[in-house]
């Protein structure tokens, strides 16, 4: 009887593993494709199973790269492939970037000065984005954190289409097109989740250790540029390519994170003229979604210095490592959200090992510049070795360039957040490693299987 049950128990768990999905489901209405200037480039079936991390020395063609001019070429190859597989063709910068001051204020008893800035830019200067500029009132230019928030103080927040019919949900999105029944169509509420909006005087507040540590924060609203919702139109097509930066740009199959990294940009190009504003520093940040964001912003602009807060899934952790403790994989994100990335993404749901690239290249492109991965020892949806193994496969770049250093890591003890922890984290890591300054602490521990399981077991207690 016990042999029974065993083998009753095994068959079981393998009817509910052959129920996983290994690959996209032949039910989803596909995607039209965009036509753009990178053409094509091999698909699923005609590459490689690779299970090791693909190499950040090495070129296309098997070079090994062991300079800074070799590694300017393959920073190039490397780039291009990730726009093409992972994030999609951004367009290039449109470099008539223009900012009209709006309204200014002095908070904190008058120790922060608060500007609300109207940047235009794109073609016919069509395109605009609000950004709120804090800076201490005494002394200048200082560094500056670009933190992805809501709508500035004082901005007017834009429309917002609704959320895909079963956005989520942990379903397919593929499966539908349209719009669901209105009482599930709402749009998100924005910053003060439906009550009155931050005003410049809570958020100086909120960050007053950013300021008294001689930092500037410069916030923006991400969907600004890129509204994150999975509505697709009749055609299949997504709804977000409608709004925002994306009908100026038709030939460019970006993503809805690849849009908030240019925006980003967009940003730093304005900040670079701002006299109050250090341009040498410019770090962007950002949690969850928008910690992918700035972890893409920070690969593909060589002004930006990251520091993306609890990434999961086609964050920080290697895609190739992902899963084990309920992490989130290549496969979730592709399932629950394709909007966010490359459409040449989709088709390695379920072979991951043909990725040509993996999570470490965008790290490695922003060698030799400073980058930490703020992380949570209880935050499941992100797995602690794919970290790892992302940071010790960027860091030969970083140790081509002389900075081996620049590259950390930080776990503070909480799940899906970004606390206090990881701001002072942040600038203890940003004022040792770009501002010279000497700090005691190293950015370079994983927690141990036990801690993880002990942070585990403590979250769940407070459930």
């Amino acid at each position: 009887m016990r042999l029974l049950a065993i083998l009753a128990a095994a068959g079981a768990l393998a009817a509910q593993v052959a129920d996983v999905p290994s690959g996209p489901d032949p039910r989803e209405i596909p995607i039209p494709p965009i036509k753009t200037p990178l053409g094509k480039m091999p698909g699923v079936k005609d590459l490689p199973v690779r299970k090791e991390l693909p190499a950040v020395l090495t070129m296309n063609d098997g070079t090994r790269v062991t300079s800074k001019r070799q590694w300017d070429k393959r920073r190039e190859e490397m780039r291009r492939i990730l726009e093409y597989y992972a994030v999609g063709q951004m367009p290039p910068a449109p470099k008539n970037v223009k900012g009209r001051e709006v309204k200014s204020e002095t908070v904190l008893e008058g120790a922060v000065k608060y500007r609300l800035v109207h940047l235009t830019f794109g073609p016919s200067e069509k395109l605009a984005l609000d950004i709120g500029i804090f800076t201490p009132a005494a002394g200048g230019p200082f560094p500056a954190i670009i933190l992805q928030s809501g709508t500035p103080p004082g901005a007017t927040a834009l429309p917002r289409l609704p959320q895909g019919p079963n956005q989520g949900r942990g379903e397919d999105v593929l499966l539908l097109v349209g719009p669901a029944p209105e009482s599930a169509t709402a749009a998100p509420k924005g910053p003060g989740r439906g009550g009155a909006p931050p005003t410049a005087e809570s958020i100086a507040k909120q960050y007053a250790s950013v300021f008294q540590r001689g930092y500037a924060l410069v916030t923006y609203n991400a969907n600004d540029c890129a509204e994150d919702t999975t509505l697709r139109n009749a055609d299949g097509s997504w709804a977000f390519r409608t709004t925002r930066f994306y009908p100026a740009y038709p030939g460019y199959d970006w993503g809805v994170l690849a849009g908030w990294a240019w925006g980003a940009s967009r940003v730093a190009d304005y900040l670079e003229k701002d006299p109050a504003i250090d341009k040498s520093t410019l770090i962007i940040t950002g949690a969850s979604r928008n910690g992918k964001s700035s972890m893409i912003a920070a690969a593909f602009d060589d002004r930006l210095m990251g520091a993306p807060v609890v990434t999961g899934g086609g964050g920080i952790g290697a895609y190739r490592f992902a899963g084990p403790r309920r992490s989130e994989t290549l496969d979730i994100m592709e399932k629950k959200y394709p909007n966010w990335f490359s459409p040449n993404l989709h088709e390695f749901w379920g072979q991951r090992e043909k990725l040509p690239f993996d999570e470490h290249w965008f790290l490695a492109l922003a060698a030799p510049r400073p980058f930490i991965a703020l992380e949570g020892d209880s935050d499941t949806i992100s797995l602690p070795d794919a970290v790892r193994q992302s940071i010790l496969g960027a860091q030969p770049a970083y140790e081509l360039l002389g900075a081996k250093d620049r590259l950390g890591v930080n776990y503070s003890h909480h799940g899906h957040a970004f606390t206090a922890d990881d701001w002072t984290a942040m600038l203890d890591f940003f004022d040792k490693h770009a501002r010279g300054k000497k700090i005691d602490r190293t950015f370079d521990r994983f927690p141990t299987e036990q801690e993880l399981d002990a942070a585990a077991a403590g979250a769940a207690r407070k459930q």
